[in-house]
């Protein structure tokens, strides 16, 4: 059975629904986030907005401030759902290098030889703007990432245009939930406000109504308290990361760009003015995903090797019983130093013919000289070679190199003694 794209994912990620929500790794730690917002609110609701349903007039106008409560909370929450379970602008990861960027570097090894290894250029250079950016390759999605794109340690997945990864929402912030993010940020910090006010507007309330002290109606309703000291302290997180995020929209620059390249001074190339960067953020669509995590898997092609270097020698295509040009060459050597130790020549001459040789008769007075050179050893070529010597066929000569450096000063003719001297 066909499986489909989400059950074989590479990634870190978790799919609910059949792949159509995905979440971060650590997704549980919504369940928290869930719980920050959802229980101040039902405290706000029930021990002060409750209260203060019949304290204005109209006599019903209290009924906004629970409703507004209520409203607020589903929208921040439903924020909240578009920036944690959908994709942040996952770059599809490849299932191969890219052919067109193939380098091959021999170097040398030990025995000399040129050994081929498969290299990639580790930055690419692209203009952006008028501007060259150098631009990285991914070894785990085995592809150069677009600009302004990371890949997320945690995800494990390349984000186009990303931000952070955010553990609160369990998932990165890139470019398709970016404007969601910062909308959930932001909003939660207007919520905390709203809370933080009307808890104070109950304390208020109270104190006019009893003609008490503050502490007296602190005592009246000690929710209130304690909802105003927990937005006070969420103020200075969602506060502080929205202030923060205003900043880096108006600039044009992720939360990554800026911790990793304010020490450097380098240029802003998508800085397109304070305007336009907002217009860019809030007012643009918001792209397509790159990935259809529903979609069959289709089996993959079998590609073909990858080309080497390596040149394969004539000898190396002999018959069956052909060996390899090294050992022939070492069995060869041994022979001749085995004929180049033997002192008589009648001897040198039977190992020759045993061996079948049916090349042409060498002068003897050839073989001689080249015995007792200072030379090393001739070499030998051998135009047919076989898996012994015993069926070895074909001529052999010394090569005519050897003959000529050779220091030949005395010819010698074994057919006829020589006399003795007087």
């Amino acid at each position: 059975m066909a499986k489909r794209v989400y059950e074989v994912w590479k990634g870190s990620n978790k799919f609910i629904l059949g792949g159509r929500l995905i979440f971060g790794p650590d997704a549980r730690s919504l369940i928290v986030t869930l719980l920050l917002i959802i229980v101040p609110v039902v405290v706000f609701c029930v021990f002060v907005a409750r209260n203060l349903l019949h304290e204005f007039s109209p006599h019903n106008a209290g009924y906004a401030i629970l409703v507004v409560a209520i409203v607020f909370m589903i929208y921040v929450l439903f924020l909240l759902f578009l920036t944690s379970a959908r994709d942040p602008g996952i770059i599809p990861r490849n299932a191969h290098p890219p052919e067109e960027d193939f380098r091959y570097d021999s170097s040398m090894s030990v025995e000399g030889r040129q050994t081929p290894s498969l290299q990639f250029p580790r930055t690419k250079e692209i203009m952006v703007n008028g501007i060259p950016v150098r631009v990285k390759y991914c070894d785990t999605c085995m592809l150069y990432r677009p600009p302004r794109c990371s890949h997320c340690s945690i995800c494990n997945n390349c984000v186009e245009r990303f931000d952070h990864h955010c553990p609160w929402v369990g998932q990165c912030i890139g470019l398709r939930n970016y404007r969601y993010f910062f909308m959930f940020v932001s909003s939660s910090t207007l919520l905390c406000i709203y809370v933080f006010s009307m808890s104070a507007l109950y304390i208020k309330i109270l104190m006019d109504d009893y003609q008490s002290t503050v502490w007296k109606a602190m005592k009246e309703s000690p929710a209130s308290v304690v909802l105003m000291a927990y937005c006070f302290i969420a103020l200075w997180f969602v506060g502080g990361l929205t202030g923060f995020h205003s900043y880096l929209i108006g600039t044009n620059q992720t939360t990554y760009e800026n911790f990793r390249y304010r020490a450097d001074n380098r240029i802003n190339v998508y800085n397109l003015g304070c305007v336009q960067n907002f217009l860019e953020v809030f007012f643009t669509e918001v792209k397509p995903s790159k990935n259809n995590f529903r979609a069959f898997i289709q089996e993959e092609v079998p590609r073909p090797p990858l080309p080497t270097t390596r040149e394969v020698e004539p000898e190396d295509v002999g018959g069956e019983d052909r060996r390899p040009k090294v050992e022939d060459d070492l069995e060869i050597g041994e022979d001749l130093l085995k004929i180049s130790q033997r002192r008589n020549i009648e001897e040198i001459d039977e190992d020759i013919r045993s061996r079948g040789s049916n090349g042409p008769a060498h002068n003897i007075s050839e073989v001689d000289s080249v015995l007792s050179s200072d030379h090393r050893a001739p070499t030998i070529r051998s135009d047919t070679r076989h898996s012994s010597w015993g069926r070895r066929s074909g001529s052999w000569e010394i090569a005519p190199e050897v003959l000529t450096n050779s220091n030949v000063t005395e010819s010698r003719n074994y057919s006829t003694p020589k006399e003795p001297r007087q």
